[in-house]
């Protein structure tokens, strides 16, 4: 059986999920059969999909050789032109002596205003990956918002009337057959959709009771419960509305039916719960077009869903039954349902599990997806990272001598598993190797996603936010300025990917299924204020490319305005003079004064671009940091035993490094994440509000602020940071 289940792992992550997520609205188009040894012959021809996404360009690209020529400080930092403009403590002083750069907590609600701050005091800009990333999240945020609010909400409250008002005439078919029970259990589904965004909706009395507790207990959002509906598990604690849908109404409705459609399941262990699927799939053959638009878009943003649903029910259905039958005749038909259960049976279970299992459930972890295998209306997307957990978790992971289980992941897994030998180092350090066969279970991550194609990484904007982040894990070596040639760079840099990833799995909460385991005026005096770009070429040029098909592929969707394909495009132009720059610099050479001149107003140009991004959330024409920081929080992985890892940014931290600038030394400043992980009770999934009163960044309800407040950091950051 384990072979099995590292064939399906394989599998999805080479011709499934990662890459098969290429199909938006595909999925696997049809459905792989043929047990545990290979995929098997697709029932039906697949279905045609747009490719909006491709990074293959940038492969024929050859990047220069890097040749900055070594450097080091002198003790005190007597070789560092304006060490006059900062004031350090000793432990800054002792950082940037022993690693050439030194972060520390910051004071400002968003990224640009440091930049700010250093034009008007003629102190050197250092543009850091960190700040580029972090716009590309404020435009990725609005973008999808913006869809949502304005064209999904409503899209998707249709079809849930359709889908309601087809339930019911179904319902009304087959009342008396084998079919009743399934029948009603659709109507209650659509009728909860409903509901979640229009209270007003008419719901038959016969559907009442089981429609009003499944409402209480998604009100009460308390955790793994019963559903009356489906007989199985669900967790309930993920409808509360977190991330940007936090606060607004209309998406606070949306986001709690998107997850209804997705979180609940349609186990093939359960007779009437396939009927209700197969049920379905014929209502969707006839509003196929209002929910593929919903979902193609989505596939777009976040990829593919992990789960089986209407593209692979529907070849089976017609394979079983000769073509697609009427409702009335499913009766009559029980040789073809039987054909049609012989057929999903040998299809592949999810790579990723989201449902609560009991303690007492037998078998392992292949086992235990086999039995989650099912239908799911709006399915959750399938995301590497969230695979990468999967198999690094228990069950998946074995429990130590003395009981004790990885019921959660690390952040730091994701690194790791994506190459990165001191995101490696740092776990064995903090005891990951103690558990049996976790070494081996990354080890077989590492081989697959190495195999993965190029293409893979191109199956939607979120797996494009990672590859785009990828070169920042690599490390740097001779050629390149020193202070990115130490191990401490290397551990800040992960600190910069794990910034970023927070704010992705923060913009994608609804979509990306979660793992679980198993059980003034300036000064006078005319300074030197030339700059520095932090030299990653590559994801600078990744970054360019991926701004731009952002824009492509929603304009070929058409859900693209005037105003953010400009925004777009001048984001892609910026990270291609970043490129030119970074080029210039690894080759020694002196930057022209436009170049300068483009890292001193730095600062103004992300201004422009947070001002865009935030205008509609803004509670008044006065755009104000403090109302809309840069600080957040998510949840990115569930213990079934009531925590969850939260993920978090505080507020922009400083970053100072010495450069070299024209034959100088010089202390250049910019922003970096201030990254944090933490467990929490799932009851209590934080939103933004509740992180930013944590962390006395906002007044708590009763008007005080937590001035006292501490949140420890990940350990692995001592070597590079000093806590103001």
């Amino acid at each position: 059986m384990k072979y099995g289940k590292q064939a399906r792992l394989r599998r999805r992550i080479l011709a499934g999920a990662l890459a098969a997520a290429l199909a938006l609205g595909c999925g696997g188009c049809g459905f792989l059969g043929g047990g545990e040894e290979g995929p098997g012959e697709p029932v039906a021809a697949p279905l045609t999909h747009m490719s909006l996404l491709d990074f293959s360009s940038l492969s024929a690209v050859e990047r220069e050789t890097p040749a900055v020529p070594a450097y080091q400080v002198e003790s005190g930092l007597a070789n560092v032109m304006n060490l006059d403009q900062f004031y350090l403590a000793e432990e800054q002083l002792a950082l940037l002596e022993e690693n050439l750069f030194v972060v520390s907590s910051g004071y400002s609600d968003e990224f640009y205003e440091y930049y700010e701050s250093n034009r008007y005091n003629q102190i050197p800009n250092f543009i850091t990956v960190d700040s580029l990333m972090h716009t590309y999240h404020l435009y990725f945020s609005l973008l999808l918002n913006r869809t949502e609010k304005n064209y999904l909400a409503d899209d998707l409250l249709a079809l849930s009337r359709g889908m309601l008002n087809t339930a019911q005439a179904q319902y009304e078919a087959l009342q008396g057959t084998d079919w009743e029970a399934a029948a009603l259990r659709n109507v209650v589904f659509f009728a909860v959709g409903a509901r979640l965004q229009d209270p007003a909706t008419t719901v038959p009395d016969y559907a009442a009771a089981m429609v009003d507790t499944e409402l209480a207990q998604i009100s009460a959002a308390q955790g793994a419960g019963q559903s009356p509906m489906t007989e199985g598990y669900l967790d309930y604690s993920q409808f509360i509305p977190r991330g940007y849908y936090e606060g607004d109404p209309v998406l606070e409705a949306y986001f709690r039916a998107m997850m209804w459609y997705g979180q609940v399941n349609f186990a093939q262990t359960n007779d009437t719960l396939n009927r209700a699927a197969l049920l379905i799939t014929l209502a969707l053959d006839n509003a196929r077009g209002s929910w593929e638009n919903i979902y193609t878009v989505t596939s777009f943003f976040v990829g593919a869903s992990d789960d089986l649903g209407y593209y692979e029910y529907a070849p089976a259905i017609e394979a079983a039954y000769g073509g697609i039958p009427e409702v009335s005749a499913l009766a009559e038909g029980e040789a073809a349902y039987q054909e049609f259960l012989d057929i999903i049976e040998t299809m592949d279970p999810p790579a990723i599990n989201s449902v609560p299992v009991p303690e007492n459930t037998e078998g392992g972890e292949a086992e235990l997806l086999e039995n989650q295998k099912g239908f799911r209306f709006m399915g959750q997307r399938f995301t590497i990272d969230a695979a990468i957990f999967q198999q690094l978790m228990y069950r998946a992971v074995e429990e130590q001598p003395d009981g004790t289980r990885r019921m959660l992941p690390d952040t730091l897994d994701v690194p790791a598993a994506l190459g990165s030998e001191t995101a490696l180092d740092l776990l064995s350090a903090q005891g990951e190797m103690e558990y049996p066969n976790y070494l081996e279970q990354m080890e077989l991550v590492r081989g697959y996603v190495e195999e993965a194609p190029l293409s893979s990484w191109s199956s939607s904007l979120y797996s494009s936010w990672l590859y785009t982040l990828l070169p920042v894990l690599e490390p740097k070596g001779e050629g390149y300025p020193s202070y990115m040639t130490s191990t401490a760079w290397q551990t800040k840099c992960l600190e910069t990917f794990a910034g970023s990833y927070t704010e992705l799995k923060h913009d994608t909460v609804l979509y990306a299924k979660q793992a679980m385991a198993e059980m003034g005026g300036g000064p006078e005096e005319v300074r030197d204020d030339r700059g520095y770009v932090d030299p990653e070429t590559e994801v600078y040029a990744r970054f360019a490319l991926l701004a731009r098909q952002t824009a492509e592929g929603l304009e070929k969707l058409g859900y693209l305005g005037d105003a953010d394909r400009e925004n777009l495009s001048r984001l892609a132009e910026l990270a291609e003079q970043l490129v030119t720059i970074s080029e210039k610099e690894l080759r020694g050479e002196t930057l022209s004064d436009a170049e300068y001149e483009l890292i001193r107003a730095y600062g103004g140009t992300l201004e422009h671009f947070w001002e865009e991004a935030v205008r509609e959330r803004a509670e008044s024409d006065y755009l104000d940091p403090s109302e809309i920081p840069a600080s957040l929080v998510t949840d990115i992985a569930t213990d079934p035993n009531g925590t969850v890892l939260q993920v978090a940014t505080g507020r922009p931290a400083e970053i100072l490094v010495v450069v070299p600038v024209d034959g100088t030394l010089r202390l250049a400043r910019g922003t970096v994440y201030d990254f944090y992980q933490f467990t929490h009770p799932s009851s209590d999934r934080l939103t933004d509000t509740a992180w930013r009163q944590m962390i006395g960044q906002w007044a708590m309800p009763d008007g005080s602020y937590n001035w006292d407040a501490q949140v420890e950091k990940p350990w692995w950051t001592q070597s590079y940071w000093y806590q103001k």
